[in-house]
Formats: structure tokens, sequence, C-alpha cells
């Protein structure tokens, strides 16, 4: 049973990176409103750290951070600020596109396991995931943003003289209310379909406990 469900899991993780690059390489991922396009991309890999804990969320993690990087160059669709960035200072803004989505990834599996471990509500726990990963995906993101460009003379035009917090809220607008709630909404569905095909860590050892209960009232 166990290997079972680990085959299960692993095919899950591969399902969803191959989501991750269709949403990357086709108008499916992102809805360009403002500066800053709204991305769908977190949701898988919201869904993988549910499925695999934060192993499985640093893989998906990564592959999200590869397609953002490869944006700056023109591989898979564009990003105006990415390829300007990447002009200024390549290196910075590799790391700015790849390590705000790894990090992201490998918190969210520790994010729902601790609210698993508080709420038997497996919904609520993976809303709760899904809402965090478009919140530390703009939070990480936008942080970066500022600590390794901050200076430039791009950024510093964007900025118009703001304070940093008035501008990050500024720049990101609707845009991070909007993956916010579509991963929460999102996420929680999917998350709860995946927990009542048993394919969520723990829930063969709760289906087995729960028919050892009714045995024990029979």
């Amino acid at each position: 049973m166990k290997n079972q469900l680990k085959t299960s899991q692993i095919t899950m993780l591969g399902l969803m990176i191959a989501i991750l690059l269709l949403m990357a390489y086709t108008p499916l991922g992102y809805l360009n409103i403002g500066p800053l396009a709204i991305t769908f991309n977190v949701i898988p890999v919201a869904i993988s750290a549910i499925v695999l804990g934060p192993a499985g969320g640093a893989v998906a993690g990564a592959v999200f951070g590869i397609t953002s990087c490869l944006q700056c160059i023109g591989v898979g669709g564009s990003s105006a600020m990415g390829a300007t960035l990447f002009a200024i200072n390549p290196a910075l803004a590799i790391i700015q596109r790849f390590v705000p989505r790894f990090l992201d990834g490998i918190l969210l599996g520790y994010i729902f396991r601790g609210t698993r471990k508080k709420s038997k509500n497996v919904y609520l726990s993976c809303s709760v995931t899904g809402f965090f990963s478009a919140f530390l995906n703009t939070l990480f993101f936008m942080t970066m943003l500022v600590v390794l460009f901050g200076n430039s003379e791009y950024i510093q035009g964007l900025m118009g003289g703001q304070n940093v917090i008035v501008f990050i809220c500024s720049f990101v607008g609707i845009n991070a209310v909007c993956e916010m709630i579509s991963s929460t909404v999102i996420t929680g569905m999917v998350g709860a379909a995946l927990y009542k095909a048993r394919l969520l860590p723990g829930t063969a050892t709760e289906g087995t406990e729960a028919v050892k209960r009714d045995a024990v009232r029979l």
C-alpha cells in the first residue's frame, strides 16, 4: 500500500510539473494586467508541496523558477521587467527570478504539514497552503527585487520616490489579490479531491484506522 501511494505521489508530481510547463509556455499561466502579470503557476507548486512535502514543493518551485528565468531571454514567452533586469545584471536577475519560487515550494510543504497537525479539515489546510503559495511568491519576489535592484535607475524610476512598502503594495496591487484568491480556492478544491482519492500523505493510514474503528463497533 505504501509503495502504491508513493508511486501515485510521484506520478502526481510529474503531472503537476507537466501542467506547470504547459501553463508557463502558454497564456494559461499568466494574465497580463498592469506592470506585473498575474501568475497561476503557484498552484501546481502548492499541490506538489501538499502531495510530496517540502521536497516535492522544491522540485516544482525550481521548475517554475527556471521557466521564469528563461522568460528573461524570451524563451517560452517574454517578460519586459525580466529582460530589463537581465540586461542590468544577468546573475542577479536569475537569482531574483529563481530563488523566490524555490523557497516558496519548500516552505509550502512545511506549511501544509503544520496546518494538518493543527486542523483535521483537509480543505482548510490545502486552502491555507494555496493562499501562502501566492503570498510568499509575491513577498519573496518583491523583496529580492528591491534588495538586488533597488538602487538601479530602472527600479528607482518605478518607485518615483515612494517608500519601499508603499511601492511594493502599489506595484503588485490587484494582481497579488487575484493570485491569492484564485490559489486559495483552486488549491483547496484540488487538495480536497486528492484527499478523497487517498493521494495525500497519511490518508491511507487514516482509512485503515477508520476500518478498525468500524470493526470494533460491530
